[in-house]
């Protein structure tokens, strides 16, 4: 256990014990919900341009990315399959 100098567990500690407590308790719908939630969130305390922008700063690091000799999809195939993930998110809703 990590403690700081007056033998209190540090920050990071508490933090790692916390979240390991909390992935005993909850399965994977719990994580799903809150991340929903925070999603809904998000959109509401920021504009098209936040998305934009975040977007942008996506495609430019993923288009800086060098795939030559490893084991990361290109970038074809990475559109394929969010798209074949959109398609069924859209016909599960119906």
């Amino acid at each position: 256990m990590a403690t700081d100098s007056n033998g209190k567990m540090s920050r990071e500690e508490a933090g790692r014990m916390g979240g390991e407590q909390t992935s005993k308790n909850h399965d994977d719908k719990f994580y799903q919900e809150i991340g929903k939630k925070g999603g809904e969130a998000t959109s509401k305390s920021h504009g098209k341009e936040f998305y934009e922008e975040i977007g942008q700063k996506g495609g430019e690091a993923r288009a800086n990315q060098n795939n030559s000799g490893t084991d990361k999809m290109s970038k074809s195939e990475a559109g394929r399959k969010g798209g074949e993930a959109r398609a069924e998110q859209r016909n599960n809703k119906n």
